[in-house]
């Protein structure tokens, strides 16, 4: 997924630095366990809007996720999972996020729209078979760019609009931000689709790509 990078300030460095490193495998159990015990949250009230007046929109009113996708057992054993690995996947991302800004490793992964929107267009033309050469190899192209710093987004605020479901009555004005409770569910329950979609499309990826795997085990060779 990761080609070595043009640009000669990045060639002493190695592909994958171990902060990141560490911070990805980090996530995986974390991620995992948050999903499954927020979707055994949901299992107590699996409809979105408030009680009484659903909205008609949301088509699987009432049904209930798969319980192989559910973890905690019973609500009041996933509430204790959700809200305590929550604080560590926090945690774990205000570091990757400090060492991503005082690192400068933002420069080379970070979508920069004067940079990267035309080689994500050529990109996706390339892998849509619109052209027949993908642009030239960098660092991440800019389609990575988009969907890695995308995630970034998302991942900010799946945990605002959590916060805004957790303490609604204290941080009132977040909770408005998201159009009141009911609308911060919305957002969270939504985030989270986007967020495994994401993750569906990075396997393909790494399965694409095998070498990205091992970058991201040993930190890939120094140039």
């Amino acid at each position: 997924m990761a080609e070595a990078s043009t640009d000669p300030r990045w060639r002493s460095q190695s592909v994958q630095p171990l902060t990141i490193r560490l911070s990805h495998w980090i996530n995986i159990p974390l991620l995992l366990i948050m999903a499954g015990s927020g979707l055994q949250i949901f299992t107590a009230y699996p409809a979105l809007g408030p009680r009484g007046a659903q909205y008609s929109w949301y088509p699987l009113q009432n049904l209930a996720p798969p319980r192989w996708a559910r973890f905690g057992g019973w609500l009041a054993g996933a509430r204790h999972w959700h809200f305590a690995v929550a604080w560590f996947l926090v945690l774990n991302g205000v570091i990757y996020l400090i060492y991503f800004a005082a690192s400068g490793e933002w420069r080379r992964r970070l979508f920069l729209p004067g940079r990267d929107t035309g080689g994500a267009v050529k990109m996706f033309a390339y892998y849509v078979h619109a052209l027949r050469t993908p642009p030239p190899p960098d660092f991440y192209n800019g389609l990575q760019r988009l969907a890695y710093t995308s995630v970034i987004v998302f991942a900010i605020v799946e945990v605002l609009s959590g916060l805004a479901i957790y303490k609604p009555v204290q941080l009132w004005w977040l909770a408005m931000l998201f159009g009141g409770y009911d609308g911060a569910r919305v957002i969270h329950l939504g985030m989270l689709a986007v967020i495994t979609l994401f993750v569906m499309m990075h396997l393909v990826l790494v399965l694409l790509h095998p070498r990205a795997i091992l970058e991201m085990i040993s930190g890939g060779q120094r140039g």
